[in-house]
């Protein structure tokens, strides 16, 4: 029968350091619907209408997103964080779309890799969360990839 300082060992995360990963990607949803806002506003050009129109769906699931979060990480005893990743503006439409892209393969990155951690800790309930939230950011990023004419990136896990 393992003993409790065996089983911590085994853990390559803490309860507290998966709040601090967990802030970071609330800070990073908040990034998002800040950016999905202004793009979808300012996006302009009959070739961006569509895409326009589909960024603004996103900035409501990525809301939805941040509440989830949020939601966890009280869950787990934190204080869900309050301040976004900083937004990039460009005047260009595909430099948007392009920094659009970058967040979400971060977020996919990022959410994977929390996912894995969720599981060490046995925190399977915010896992399945984690993997809900995941599903639609893989529809926004082959959102993305497709209006820029591209492959959608293979992104992994952060290490």
């Amino acid at each position: 029968m393992p003993t409790e300082k065996t089983s911590a060992a085994k853990t390559s995360v803490t309860r507290k350091q998966l709040i601090d990963a967990l802030n970071e990607d609330l800070a990073r949803e908040y990034q998002a619907i800040i950016a999905y806002v202004n793009y979808s506003q300012v996006l302009k050009g009959a070739q961006y209408m569509n895409i326009a129109a589909e960024l603004a769906v996103h900035a409501g699931e990525e809301l939805a997103h941040a509440i989830t979060i949020a939601n966890q990480i009280d869950y787990l005893g934190g204080m869900p964080c309050v301040t976004p990743k900083p937004v990039k503006t460009s005047e260009k439409a595909v430099d948007m779309l392009h920094f659009d892209l970058e967040n979400e393969n971060e977020t996919i990155r990022q959410y994977r890799r929390r996912v894995k951690q969720c599981d060490e800790l046995g925190e399977f309930a915010t896992a399945e969360h984690i993997r809900d939230i995941l599903l639609q950011e893989q529809d926004h990023q082959i959102s993305l990839a497709t209006a820029l004419g591209i492959d959608v990136p293979d992104v992994g896990i952060a290490d």
